[in-house]
């Protein structure tokens, strides 16, 4: 009777099997060729030739751009910042002037009177004290008074009651007589003043 073939057994390990440790790779470039989807490990390669590789350093050009832009802010901010300032001021200033406005406006129908009795002699040796202060301090507040005879007529700071005729001594219309002194604080207006004029001789 022929004997039998030895039956294979769970522990018998063929030519082709691979060590402990390693994987088994064949078919994979076939598979890649065909379509197949990549495994993690078909990439490892790659990445490693990346990390190799290093972070791409900026060249000069780039450097440069990126200062010429962040110049260009840090001056942009700075424009603004002095525009704001300059608002700043400017609308502090406007309201100190409109505070000054509205307390000293009230005040010229006063000096108007002091004028008056001044002219007419009727200021007594107390009442010119008192007078002559008020003057200083509306005048130390901004409050400037004008307005002499002989002013060249200016219609932004003269209101021309009347023209008493032509005076052949004068070149341009003329302030004669000041009805009353214009008052004004900086270059603002808070009376004209109100003027009779006289016109140049006819040629």
């Amino acid at each position: 009777m022929a004997p039998r073939p030895a039956a294979h057994t769970e522990t018998d390990v063929p030519e082709t099997a691979v060590a402990p440790g390693d994987h088994d790779i064949s078919g994979v470039d076939n598979f890649i060729e065909e379509g197949g989807p990549l495994e993690p490990s078909d990439l490892f390669d790659d990445e490693l030739d990346d990390v190799a590789g290093g972070p791409t350093t900026p060249d000069a050009a780039q450097l440069e751009k990126a200062l010429t832009e962040r110049t260009a802010d840090l001056q942009r901010l700075q424009a603004e910042y002095l525009n704001y300032k300059r608002r700043v001021d400017r609308d502090r200033e406007l309201v100190r002037e409109n505070a000054t406005y509205a307390a000293l406006a009230p005040i010229v129908d006063v000096l108007d009177t002091i004028d008056r009795a001044r002219e007419h002699g009727e200021l007594d040796e107390g009442f010119q004290a008192v007078a002559d202060q008020l003057e200083r301090v509306v005048s130390n507040a901004g409050l400037v008074k004008y307005g002499e005879p002989g002013d060249a007529f200016d219609p932004r700071i003269h209101e021309a009651l009347s023209h008493i005729g032509e005076d052949p001594d004068v070149e341009v219309t003329t302030c004669k007589v000041i009805a009353k002194a214009g008052y004004r604080i900086g270059e603002r207006v808070v009376r004209a003043a109100q003027v009779l004029v006289v016109d140049p001789a006819s040629s």
